[in-house]
């Protein structure tokens, strides 16, 4: 689906937030990226226009908005800064367990923080479980009305800022299938520290950390669906997020593809023409354009399949697999025909191209896409 295709609805949240980016993020997303600051001032901002979680339902005074508009809002603020993006999305991945499996008291509470400007994070990875979910080794032990929680996350997104955390847990280290369950713990209780902060390659203005759980202990009510239940909750959230994660992919890939295109218009080369002459570049650029163009329609397919709730795992694995693998080519074919000026610190491309690759690595890397893939398309 293009733009052209989009409602009157769409068209107006894709303009609101394009505004937003260009005026609040873009100015400030090379010394965010240089000095890894969480991006505070923007995400008051974000707070104030009702978008702390794009995805909290209206009952709970939340903008309830659709696939489409979370993939277009998620498009502009990725074009002006993957980083901030990353940051600022961490309450949507982290809202769907809470979606999904959270009492109604538990969800009214966590929501209107949120939309207060409270921050959740979502911490399943671990120094030795990362793809294979099931090799956790964080517990939950069910203690009277209170589960008692130790162990160690890592790479968790925002996990330094954060107010909740979705902790994934095993309350049944006897079953491999249903071992794990999810929590939510609020980051001030006794016993939840932050380890170590991630110096990244990219997206350096997301705050990325260790969580260290001593003896944490939660009431019962705090557990998000039942027992045994984890892994599903956390293959239910990554699919529900992937359509977000391919929107932010387009996003970053469209803006090295401008940025790219700008450059041959002006740049003259040794014959005295405009690079943009230059068959070779105009071949490097359409096909640039080709694969851009190719994952965004795949992207607004799985968004659209998401909102008229029509099955969409694989979809929604290609959407995720394509459009970053396409962000990474695009942002290196970027930096390869500005040359030296793509490749300096002081262009956006070779920001984009370093912002670019953990997007084929986060919630399920590229590999697990695949399998993902081939086994619906063996299944169906």
């Amino acid at each position: 689906m293009s733009d052209a295709l989009l409602s009157p609805k769409h068209l107006e949240i894709q303009k609101k937030a394009r505004d937003f980016a260009r005026e609040y993020i873009m100015p400030v997303a090379k010394e965010l990226d240089a000095t890894g600051e969480y991006p505070w001032d923007i995400w008051k901002r974000i707070v104030d226009m009702g978008w702390g979680c794009m995805i909290a339902p209206e009952e709970y005074g939340g903008p309830g908005l659709d696939a489409v508009s979370v993939g277009l809002v998620t498009e502009e603020f990725a074009y002006a800064c993957l980083g901030v993006m990353t940051a600022v999305g961490s309450n949507n991945l982290s809202s769907y367990p809470v979606l999904l499996g959270g009492q109604k008291e538990v969800q009214e509470k966590y929501f209107k923080d949120l939309l207060a400007g409270k921050i959740a994070a979502f911490a399943l990875t671990e120094p030795g479980a990362g793809c294979d979910a099931a090799a956790c080794t964080t517990t939950a032990e069910k203690v009277g009305d209170e589960y008692i929680l130790n162990g160690t996350k890592c790479f968790c997104t925002g996990g330094g800022v954060a107010d909740y955390l979705i902790i994934f847990a095993v309350t049944n280290p006897d079953n491999r299938k249903n071992k794990l369950s999810c929590f939510l713990v609020e980051a001030d209780r006794p016993g939840v520290t932050v380890g170590s902060v991630e110096n990244k390659l990219g997206v350096r203005a997301s705050n990325t950390t260790e969580i260290i759980l001593k003896d944490v202990r939660i009431p019962a009510i705090n557990l998000l669906g039942n027992e045994g239940e984890g892994f599903k909750m956390a293959m239910k959230t990554l699919d529900k997020a992937r359509p977000n994660v391919a929107a932010q992919a387009i996003g970053g890939a469209q803006r090295a593809l401008d940025e790219a295109k700008e450059y041959v218009k002006n740049r003259i080369d040794a014959n005295g023409r405009p690079l943009a002459k230059n068959q070779f570049v105009q071949f490097k650029l359409a096909d640039m354009g080709m694969k851009l163009e190719g994952a965004r329609q795949l992207v607004r397919h799985c968004q659209v399949l998401k909102d008229l709730e029509i099955p969409y795992t694989m979809t929604a694995a290609m959407a995720k697999a394509l459009s970053t693998d396409v962000c990474v080519e695009v942002a290196c074919d970027a930096v390869e025909i500005m040359g030296y000026y793509g490749y300096s610190k002081d262009s956006i491309v070779e920001k984009v191209m370093r912002d670019a690759k953990i997007q084929q690595i986060y919630e399920g890397t590229n590999e697990v896409q695949r399998i993902v893939i081939s086994g619906q398309m063996l299944r169906s």
